[in-house]
């Protein structure tokens, strides 16, 4: 039976059949996917064949993993040296942001966004809490919105709280897979609670076929939507982290500066301290915003250290 996994708990999953129906599945002895190295095989998202397992009605092995068309990884909470699959077979990403209560930082954004480009996810930027915006957090608003919009993001401005911009996000979640992520605190579980009016009882449905004492914060966990299209949660998760990007590509994952590297007098340019910079150049020009260029020479320190 082919089935989705929705749900990793590390050597159990849960996976739903194309009919409704939920196993507690494991794997069928040692399963490695060629050209990827993490943590776990199977990954929420994940295309399964399963095999019910002789008398258990509710039990099943898994014995293939389809072709993933996506997916994206995080540095492995135990092994820094080790990937962790957080999700596969996404259509989009949705990142929660707050300007107030608390501060999203335009770093964490751009590295989020790098991380989406890298593994090729659309990334849309839904800004939080604007009920609580005044002057000065709308001004930034604005230009924030100009700097994303400009290089292709889509961005939305919304009050989970008092449900405004509620049905502009149900249209963009319609009939597709969404992976949500965030800082803890920008409204998440208000959003979660938002467009799944009968969140509580799939919450108790799902977490059932889980065990106890799981630290679901380290595990994501996909949800259908009523009309369409699943949300996948990634609770705990601060950033996709950074990982497989060699420096030298960096600049390759900010779309503004993509179509200007052919432009610079060296093939191997950094953008840095190297004469005949198109990417620098196009800065002083303000064809690319100076907070997106710090952020990637932020992002590109980090990775050196």
């Amino acid at each position: 039976m082919r089935a989705r996994i929705y749900k990793s708990t590390g050597s159990w999953y849960i996976a739903r059949t194309s009919d409704g129906r939920l196993f507690n599945a494991r794997i069928k002895g040692v399963m490695k996917i060629d050209g990827i190295s993490s943590t776990n095989p199977i990954a929420v998202g994940d295309e399964v064949e399963l095999e019910p397992e002789e008398g258990q009605d509710e039990r099943a092995m898994i014995h293939t993993i389809h072709e993933r068309r996506n997916y994206v990884v995080r540095v492995s909470p135990h092994n820094k040296r080790q990937h962790h699959i957080i999700a596969s077979n996404i259509d989009q990403s949705l990142l929660l942001v707050t300007l107030k209560e608390p501060r999203t930082s335009q770093g964490f954004m751009d590295r989020f966004l790098v991380t989406c480009e890298a593994y090729h996810v659309p990334a849309i930027l839904l800004f939080n809490k604007s009920d609580l915006y005044r002057a000065k957090e709308m001004a930034k608003y604005e230009e924030l919105h100009d700097i994303y919009t400009r290089i292709g993001y889509r961005v939305i401005l919304c009050s989970l709280e008092k449900q405004e911009g509620l049905e502009d996000i149900k249209d963009i979640l319609h009939n597709k897979t969404t992976l949500l992520s965030g800082h803890s605190g920008v409204g998440k579980s208000t959003f979660i609670n938002a467009v799944f009016p009968s969140f509580q009882l799939r919450t108790q449905e799902v977490s059932g076929w889980s065990g106890k004492g799981l630290h679901t914060t380290t595990f994501a966990e996909m949800f259908d939507l009523p009309d369409g299209g699943s949300v996948i949660d990634t609770p705990g998760i601060r950033e996709l982290g950074l990982v497989d990007i060699a420096a030298q590509e960096l600049s390759h994952y900010f779309p503004e500066m993509r179509n200007l590297l052919q432009d610079c007098q060296f093939n191997n340019c950094m953008h840095l301290e190297e004469p005949g910079c198109a990417i620098k150049a196009a800065v002083i020009a303000g064809d690319i915003a100076a907070e997106r260029y710090a952020s990637y020479v932020t992002i590109l320190d980090s990775m050196n250290e």
